[in-house]
């Protein structure tokens, strides 16, 4: 029971930001960072819906989130305002109004992955988010447990951008 509730936390966390992020990640090369779209920055209400998962009850079901997501320089951040959560994220594609961006990070002998792809308008967005946790074994570092989900995204967006150059 209580490895359920902290994997529930765990994968609300992901959803949110990946507030378990230990490293910054900034824009990988190929993705020119004046391309991403003035709309992907602000603050946004994001909701979620479990569509798949290997591991039943590990994951919640329903989340409803803030984002706030902001530039400084050539990183882009997501954060929880009300977490607390915080985590650069790296941009894998930018075409047009489609965005591919991903958050990796070690927790307690865990891997945590977010790919997150969404169709951005200019006050919404819907998209998937893929999460997976894999638990990783201190003695040689493979993978001892695997577990993944599949979340359905709509965001609404709350205020405008945060942009700081």
């Amino acid at each position: 029971m209580k490895i359920k509730i902290l994997l529930s936390i765990l994968a609300m966390f992901l959803i949110i930001s990946g507030a378990f992020a230990q490293t910054n990640y900034t824009i990988k090369a190929g993705v020119s960072i004046d391309s991403i779209p003035k709309e992907f920055y602000g603050t946004w209400r994001v909701s979620s819906k479990l569509l798949s998962t290997n591991s039943q009850g590990s994951f919640k079901e329903n989340n409803i989130d803030l984002w706030n997501l902001s530039r400084s320089g050539n990183v882009i951040t997501l954060d929880n305002p009300f977490s607390g959560a915080h985590a650069s994220i790296t941009m894998d594609e930018v075409k047009g109004h489609f965005i591919k961006f991903k958050k990796i990070g070690d927790y307690e002998g865990q891997k945590l992955t977010d790919s997150v792809k969404i169709n951005l308008a200019k006050d919404t967005f819907t998209g998937v988010n893929n999460v997976k946790l894999e638990m990783i074994s201190e003695e040689d570092g493979h993978v001892m447990k695997s577990q993944w989900a599949v979340y359905s995204l709509k965001g609404e967006k709350i205020s405008g951008d945060s942009i700081k150059k």
